[in-house]
């Protein structure tokens, strides 16, 4: 997944803090930025003084610009007309189309730049009027709305069903997720796509966008703590789609651990009251697994347990407990995911990729 950060010149921040941000960004492999050329709020006047020195900066780390512009922003950029060719000069290299442009424009500059579609808005019929404009799809992503007032922010059935549609035409999707350290004007309130990811932390949201198969993760607000940053360029270094769960670990075996530790797979046929890793059994062969001071333990929801000697050829087989369980002796408790994380485990289908991530 690819990550990226926003920055508003003539907003809250100075120059040298976006500078500083696009720079960290940068060094932990954070290779997008999203800005805006019509947030009526900014300071048009320091926006133009900025935003070339930012533009130099990104294009120095050869980073993915993206501007959400409108007709108004040859003016504000002081260019004789809005083309592909003096965007890219400044150093912009994706324009986001929102309004106020037709489609035979978008698809000309399709041609020579990247361009970015609305996910939140986009129609089947949009689709259609692209194609017969010639445009080339090969150069088109797109990426939602943010939404700064709480209780507007999109539902995710909604979120998914775009997302869905639009990767199914070879689309890529993106999303915004909100800082809670470093909040953006006017409202301060958080950028997100979904309004169940406001309170969500940065790690904690890129899990979940990571479980609806996103394609690209943006941090909307321009103050984010460099904690932060390091969990959403730790989101883009994930598999795409592989549900990350954190979990406590309880079993003291070596091996166990490092079984824990692997990506595993949902089986195909999914079990009603836990998840099973269908190669688990195939991983543990030939490895003796002791019952050990929780086997026979009751289990519960959360719970991820392994099969030890005992369960004969069943021997190694990791299962996430979906429901509470009588306790077995011929399973031992290895880890218990935390509870704040279990949200996750609806998104774990069969053929899923999982992978946990083992604290004390």
């Amino acid at each position: 997944m690819r990550t990226g950060i926003s920055l508003y010149p003539g907003l809250d921040r100075t120059a040298a803090e976006n500078k500083a941000l696009l720079v960290k960004a940068a060094e932990l492999g954070i290779d997008r930025v999203f800005t805006s050329l019509h947030i009526p709020e900014s300071n048009t006047v320091v926006l133009q003084e900025e935003m070339a020195g930012l533009l130099q900066t990104a294009r120095h780390y050869d980073l993915d610009v993206i501007a959400d512009i409108s007709p108004a922003a040859a003016r504000l950029l002081e260019l004789p007309a809005l083309t592909p060719k003096a965007l890219l000069d400044l150093g912009i290299t994706t324009a986001r189309f929102d309004y106020g442009f037709d489609v035979r424009k978008i698809a000309f500059f399709s041609h020579f730049m990247g361009v970015q579609l609305n996910a939140s808005t986009l129609r089947p019929s949009d689709l259609a009027a692209l194609r017969a404009a010639g445009a080339d799809f090969h150069r088109l992503d797109s990426l939602h709305n943010f939404y700064p007032r709480p209780h507007t922010g999109l539902g995710e059935d909604y979120v998914q069903r775009q997302n869905q549609w639009l990767q199914g035409e070879k689309i890529r999707t993106g999303l915004f997720i909100p800082s809670q350290s470093g909040r953006r004007a006017p409202f301060h309130a958080g950028l997100p796509t979904l309004e169940k990811h406001r309170t969500m932390t940065v790690e904690q949201a890129g899990r979940h966008a990571i479980a609806l198969g996103t394609d690209s993760l943006f941090i909307g607000d321009d103050g984010p703590s460099l904690a932060e940053l390091t969990a959403l360029a730790a989101s883009g270094r994930e598999e795409k789609g592989c549900i990350v769960l954190r979990a406590r670990l309880i079993s003291h075996d070596p091996f166990i651990q490092d079984l824990l530790s692997t990506t595993l797979t949902s089986r195909l046929d999914p079990a009603a009251d836990a998840i099973r890793a269908q190669e688990s059994r195939i991983l543990s062969k030939g490895q003796a697994i002791r019952p050990d001071e929780t086997a026979g333990i009751a289990i519960t929801c959360g719970d991820v347990t392994v099969d030890n000697d005992g369960y004969g050829r069943y021997k190694g087989e990791v299962q996430i407990s979906l429901v509470d369980q009588d306790g077995d002796g011929r399973t031992n408790k290895a880890a218990v995911i935390l509870e704040e994380d279990r949200f996750l485990l609806s998104y774990i289908r069969p053929g899923s990729k999982f992978r946990l991530v083992l604290s004390n």
